[in-house]
């Protein structure tokens, strides 16, 4: 490494004040600056903050978006989820690699252009898209795709694929990004009309006691999938021994399908900080965390610029609101791309400056947290309704929504309808109703809460969305007749494969057997027999996993099996009488290598009509 390369790692670790806890942010930054955290990187980096070397390579080769070798100049990451997928990506990826001369996993000879798969960056309501550096770039086609490419190689940079601004904020000086909000229904809560303050200063009139009882009286719940009582969390969180205490906005929306925190990030900064201060107050912290995701980079000099604007409105920083003794103030920290920071304790992890794995339980964020301290990590949703709450009032809210479920909440929606985009509906309503909303008129199964969720068929159409019948983060991923069910779970075991951190032996195998055994099922390898394994597997994995993710992550198999078992029924060969051998074995696959020694076929199993036994 140069000397200059050296003295540009000593001022990022510098600036950021030695501080282990900021390694996020130093790698971030040399990544960045030096396009690589190389092995000489992270020699220096471990030197100046005075840690072992290990805990920098760990972090390191743990972020999709980190590498220790260089890569182009422009990286384009085209999203490869199932609802691009659905869209064309594939066509799309063959576009690039033709008119870029790579595949994707490569960088092109002259270090110029890097082509990388991503499984999801919250935009599934105009896929196919991708990333170009930090640049969204949506609703791509084949022919999209190569004059992208030719502007790339001619220019070398991303500064002018944007020839149009989406709506709403979108078009602000600070984002300027095609992307749209595609908000499709407001209601009266997140979506509606607000005044910055109003809901804080309210508030601040109260003491903390009073704060989290009108939370608990609202009978808000946490909007993240889990549900769990926010007022409940915060008293926890409030009550546990410790001088200090902190509040982590979960802003890391990994979960293919979902989208809708990208949009409140764009129109509804202003209400989610002012709910992680109330929080603050109510929980008697003085530091809030913002984890924003890599994929949402584009948005982060905006929602600095909030952050700003709310310091001098005196709404952060020292006596706010002129309330004596509270002080509070919120950071942003960047993801750099692992869906597993979406679980709240592994979030912890990185906020710290470490690996995203995930952390035993107990003791719970809410008793030891953030550095060791009592940590309430809330959505960024249910953020948005404390300070609807508190400016206007609890009996409002409860008054919206079913028994158990209050309030409103926001749906992704996004696949097979005529209307993909996010919705603001009370609790209660029907998936039937919600069909005919977006445009769905041929609909043969949903993916409900994205692919940890479950997918459901025409008989559960008349369930009820609410945390006591239908309960989701908000995903919904619409398939019409036609598409194989089974090679969607598929492609969601890919995912999980991919995203798992790797910790425990269930998760870290229990997803490949699963994702396997379906491989060999669409492959016309499967028997009857198959569907017993992958049940007590899928059981097993969710037992034994150690984190939300493995706990979840056979939930697309088992769903699909639970609802859709007629689907792997049709993909098992047909018995042709007494044959020695199973369907899911192959038999000349098996023998070819003894054929390539013996110099001929084998003259007792032969193949029958040109074909496999």
């Amino acid at each position: 490494m140069s000397a200059q390369g050296a003295a540009h790692i000593k001022a990022i670790c510098k600036a950021a004040g030695n501080d282990p806890a900021r390694l996020m942010d130093i790698a971030i930054a040399v990544q960045k600056q030096l396009g690589a955290v190389s092995d000489t990187a992270i020699d220096l980096i471990a030197t100046h903050l005075k840690i072992p070397r290990v805990d920098v390579d760990s972090l390191v080769t743990f972020y999709a978006f980190f590498s220790k070798t260089p890569k182009g100049r422009v990286i384009i990451r085209l999203c490869n989820d199932v609802v691009d997928q659905m869209n064309g990506a594939a066509e799309v990826a063959a576009a690039l690699e033709t008119e870029l001369g790579i595949r994707f996993g490569e960088t092109s000879p002259d270090g110029a252009i890097s082509l990388e798969y991503a499984p999801c960056i919250g935009l599934s309501d105009q896929a196919p898209a991708a990333l170009i550096n930090d640049v969204p770039v949506t609703h791509l086609d084949s022919g999209k795709a190569r004059h992208l490419a030719q502007l790339l190689k001619r220019e070398g940079t991303q500064a002018r694929l944007v020839k149009t601004f989406g709506d709403g904020n979108n078009a602000h000086d600070l984002i300027r990004s095609m992307v749209v909000n595609n908000i499709r229904e407001t209601g009266p809560v997140i979506l509606a009309p607000y005044t910055s303050g109003s809901g804080l200063k309210k508030a601040l009139a109260l003491s903390p006691a009073e704060v989290i009882r009108d939370i608990k009286t609202s009978r808000l719940r946490g909007r993240g999938g889990a549900g769990f009582p926010t007022g409940m969390k915060w008293d926890f969180t409030r009550q546990a021994g410790g001088d200090q205490r902190f509040i982590i906005c979960n802003a890391d929306e990994g979960e293919p399908g979902t989208f809708k925190d990208r949009v409140l990030m764009t129109e509804c900064p202003d209400l989610i900080f002012e709910g992680m201060t109330i929080a603050g107050y109510a929980v008697g912290a003085a530091e809030g965390i913002f984890y924003l995701r890599a994929e949402y980079a584009y948005l982060e000099k905006f929602l600095t610029a909030i952050l700003t604007q709310r310091r001098k409105a005196g709404q952060l920083g020292q006596t706010i609101c002129g309330k004596a003794g509270f002080h509070f103030d919120i950071r942003l920290q960047m993801g750099a791309g692992a869906y597993v920071c979406g679980e709240e304790t592994a979030l912890i992890s990185s906020c710290e400056g470490r690996r995203g794995d995930p952390k035993n339980r107990p003791p719970f964020p809410a008793q030891k947290g953030y550095k060791g301290c009592p940590t309430s990590v809330n959505n960024a949703e249910t953020l948005c309704c404390v300070a609807r709450i508190l400016e206007c009032g609890p009996g409002w809210f409860a008054a919206m929504g079913t028994k158990g479920s209050a309030g409103t909440k926001l749906l992704s929606i996004s696949g097979d309808c005529a209307r993909p985009g996010v919705y603001e509906v009370p609790f209660g309503v029907k998936v039937s109703d919600l069909l005919k909303k977006v445009g769905a008129d041929h609909t043969a199964a949903i993916q409900v809460g994205g692919p940890s969720g479950r997918m459901i068929g025409p008989k559960e159409f008349n369930r009820i969305i609410c945390y006591d019948d239908l309960s989701t983060g908000g995903s919904f991923i619409l398939f019409n007749k036609g598409r194989n069910v089974v090679d969607i779970a598929r492609q969601f075991m890919d995912f999980f494969v991919e995203e798992s951190c790797g910790y425990c032996t269930p998760c870290r195998v229990g997803n490949v057997l699963l994702r396997n055994k379906l491989v060999e099922i669409l492959a016309g390898h499967g028997a009857l027999e198959d569907l017993a394994y992958l049940e007590e597997l899928g059981r097993t994995t969710k037992l034994a996993s150690r984190c939300g993710l493995g706990q979840t992550s056979p939930n697309p198999v088992l769903s699909t099996l639970e609802n859709f078992r007629p689907a792997y029924e049709a993909l098992f060969k047909k018995s042709r009488g007494h044959e020695p051998v199973l369907a899911n074995f192959d038999l000349q696959a098996a023998l070819s290598q003894g054929s390539i020694l013996a110099g001929r076929a084998s003259s007792i199993f032969t193949p029958v009509n040109g074909s496999q036994p």
